[in-house]
């Protein structure tokens, strides 16, 4: 059940083929990812992954991302249609432990040697509108909703594939969400945050800048 903090990954995912980032675009994107049989994560990110947007994607903040069967279950009932590890794009399908309600912070070891740390929400965008067939309305229908998921530091790469138990080590104190600060982030959450930057532990980038922001707002 969701909430637990123990959980099953479902699904390792990389790029299965580069596509045009949006109809106009001669851009590439490496979004459409499919289940293989196991991925080797490093603090840079998926090996055998493509990543070509890194302004918006990848890097140590963002070098792994994840998403929860709940929410894909949820999602293939409003869509109609099944949405298989690597549908969203994600490298990591897991169930049974939050991925868009976990704290920003919280720790997960996955397996017997990777330990990843949720840094931030993932920002729908155009291409992952045209990804999901330039499906109207879908970036604002997927914001509204929050089933986000979340973006992962590496602190120990390793090998993961399907079968590999999560288990949630730490959890800040803070209390923020990935969802909550996506969805209705406030002054308060952003000084909470900030005030959680101790002993070395720093917010990822794109989000210390959204965190500020909100405060001088």
């Amino acid at each position: 059940m969701e909430g637990a903090d123990r959980g099953t990954v479902v699904g390792t995912c990389v790029t299965q083929a580069l596509h045009r980032r949006t109809r106009s675009s001669d851009a590439r994107t490496g979004i459409d990812k499919a289940a293989v049989d196991a991925i080797m994560v490093t603090p840079e990110g998926v090996e055998g992954d493509r990543v070509l947007d890194t302004r918006h994607h990848g890097g140590h903040d963002k070098a792994v991302y994840a998403y929860s069967q709940e929410d894909a279950d949820w999602w293939a009932e409003q869509l109609s249609e099944a949405v298989p590890p690597g549908r969203f794009g994600e490298n990591l399908r897991i169930a049974g432990v939050d991925v868009s309600d976990a704290v920003i912070g919280q720790r997960w070891q996955v397996g017997a040697d990777v330990q990843l740390e949720v840094s931030e929400p993932r920002v729908p965008c155009s291409t992952f509108q045209h990804h999901m067939d330039d499906r109207p309305g879908w970036v604002r229908w997927f914001t509204q909703v929050g089933r986000t998921g979340t973006y992962l530091r590496v602190l120990q790469g390793g090998r993961i594939a399907p079968g590999d138990p999560v288990v949630v080590t730490h959890t800040p104190a803070h209390g923020v969400t990935v969802r909550g600060w996506f969805t209705a982030g406030s002054p308060a959450d952003a000084r909470a945050l900030l005030d959680a930057e101790v002993d070395g532990w720093q917010l990822a980038g794109s989000l210390r800048d959204a965190v500020v922001a909100a405060l001088r707002d």
